[in-house]
């Protein structure tokens, strides 16, 4: 470890119309260390990585690489010098396989006439992808991949570009237990290479478990930094967020209403088999499992994209058939995806518009336009979930990634619908507005509304459930009452321990 940083930032700013993301920050990142970056959503997080990998040019400051001062004016100007990002959305190409995807921006060609040498590429390919033992086939196309597996090829096209700074934004949102645990193995790798490591996570599991050092922003200005041997949670959470944060979950001793929801042996061809529970009102109904397990399969059934399905489903009592999303949404059932950029908001529209999208009938009559109508509405939803942005007019594309997930939960809201499924409510979301999110889902069901929540977090689908069913390979494995709630038994039935279905 060397005590001269290999990548500073001094005196970074940055602006934009309405707001200044950045202000007089600085950062150190040192060869053979990980560095955690943390803050909240809206604390320059973003602004900062881009700012580091040129895709933003800062209005002041100064980048040293190497101690040497660099001015990145594009994104390859930064992959030329070693510097890559990982980001927590992995943009690659669904028609594209694994190989190209990898090389896609800088492809390998041999002779003089620069013909592509797909057979190198592909060796190379095999060799990165068994370095960070990822057991995927070079040649499949990516859209046959799992989340998971996605990410493991970001990570592997990162690898491609000989990386002397790697960023790492989020990188365990989308990733098993193991496929976590093969990540940090990853980062040790890197690690003695000699690779300066930024990793930005909102999980202090993860931060405690990985990090050398840390830096603190809040709200775009630098707060702190140091050893993160020197630091406990509770002072980087004050210092995150300028106050003590209560991390425990909210207490709901309220009694469950009559069924909402009743699924009875739903079926998919490939995915899930044979599923059946049911859902009450003012209830929480957990569902865990591991990637694979089915569950974010099983909601999209529920909510009408898949085909194919098979079994009943109620609705209060009466039988209902959902052959689309707006069937769902009509028989009172919204759904909060897991993947908020490509099915959950719309990136070019703002704010408001994003939130009142599937209420246009009934808030424009007469098929005229009545943006102060909308306006009001999106106010009340977006301030209640803490939304950070400088109005109801910016861009959801401008906004960070948890306070995009916050306009998606509340444009569902928004419907007051009966059921509300959140598939990982709280992914890439700090630690205050977790909080905030956690509160506001208590108080939905005091209100009567019934929740189901998909979460691959242990402590977060444990705190926030009355019941928890656990999936594992596209099976239902094991429903617990909150009194039987157990870490060990969950897993164990997650990790295929049971084979059986088990109630307590």
């Amino acid at each position: 470890m060397s005590d001269t940083p290999f990548y500073s930032l001094r005196g970074i700013s940055k602006a934009f119309p309405g707001v200044k993301a950045l202000d007089q920050v600085q950062l150190d990142l040192y060869s053979g260390e990980v560095m955690a970056l943390i803050g909240e959503n809206g604390a320059g997080k973003s602004t900062l990585v881009k700012t580091m990998t040129g895709i933003y040019q800062p209005d002041a400051g100064e980048l040293r690489l190497a101690g040497e001062c660099i001015s990145l004016t594009t994104p390859d100007a930064a992959r030329n010098l070693g510097i890559t990002a990982i980001h927590q959305e992995t943009v690659l190409f669904d028609e594209l396989s694994v190989t190209e995807n990898i090389f896609t921006g800088h492809l390998l060609t041999r002779g003089p006439l620069n013909m592509l040498d797909w057979s190198e590429m592909r060796r190379q390919c095999i060799k990165i992808l068994a370095d960070i033992e990822a057991q995927i086939d070079p040649d499949i196309l990516l859209k046959h991949l799992s989340i998971g597996q996605r990410h493991m090829v970001a990570i592997a096209r990162a690898l491609s570009f000989n990386a002397k700074v790697v960023i790492l934004d989020e990188p365990t949102a989308a990733l098993s237990i193991h496929e976590t645990q093969e990540l940090y193995k990853i980062v040790d790798k890197l690690k003695a290479a000699g690779c300066a490591i930024m990793f930005i996570s909102h999980k202090f599991d993860e931060v405690f478990a990985i990090a050398d050092r840390y830096t603190v922003f809040r709200d775009g200005c630098f707060v702190d930094q140091g050893k993160i041997d020197n630091v406990t949670q509770a002072q980087l959470v004050t210092m995150m967020v300028g106050r003590t944060v209560d991390q425990i979950y909210p207490e709901r001793a309220q009694a469950l209403g009559d069924i909402v929801l009743k699924v009875e042996n739903f079926s998919h061809p490939t995915e899930f088999h044979d599923l059946s529970f049911e859902l009450r009102s003012g209830e929480i109904l957990g569902f865990y499992g591991l990637v694979g397990a089915g569950r974010t399969e099983l909601m999209q059934a529920i909510y009408g994209v898949s085909n194919n399905i098979t079994g009943s489903l109620e609705i209060a009592g009466q039988v209902v058939k959902i052959r689309s999303p707006a069937d769902a949404i009509k028989a009172g059932i919204v759904y909060v995806p897991e993947e908020r950029q490509s099915q959950g908001v719309v990136l070019d529209l703002p704010i408001d518009q994003n939130i009142t999208l599937p209420q246009l009938n009934h808030i424009n009559k007469n098929g005229l336009l009545n943006p102060a109508s909308e306006y009001t509405l999106a106010d009340e939803y977006a301030s209640r979930l803490q939304v950070k942005a400088p109005n109801w007019h910016e861009l959801v594309g401008n906004l960070s990634g948890g306070n995009q997930q916050k306009v998606v939960i509340a444009k569902w809201l928004a419907t007051q619908p009966k059921v509300i499924i959140m598939d990982e409510p709280t992914k890439g979301i700090d630690i205050s507005s977790k909080a905030a999110v956690h509160s506001f889902m208590s108080e939905l069901v005091k209100q009567g509304l019934a929740v189901i929540m998909v979460s691959s977090e242990l402590p977060e689908v444990m705190g926030m459930s009355d019941r928890i069913i656990v999936m594992s390979e596209g099976l239902q494995v094991s429903e617990l009452q909150r009194a039987d709630f157990n870490p060990e038994k969950i897993v164990s039935a997650a990790s295929g321990g049971l084979n059986e279905k088990t109630i307590h």
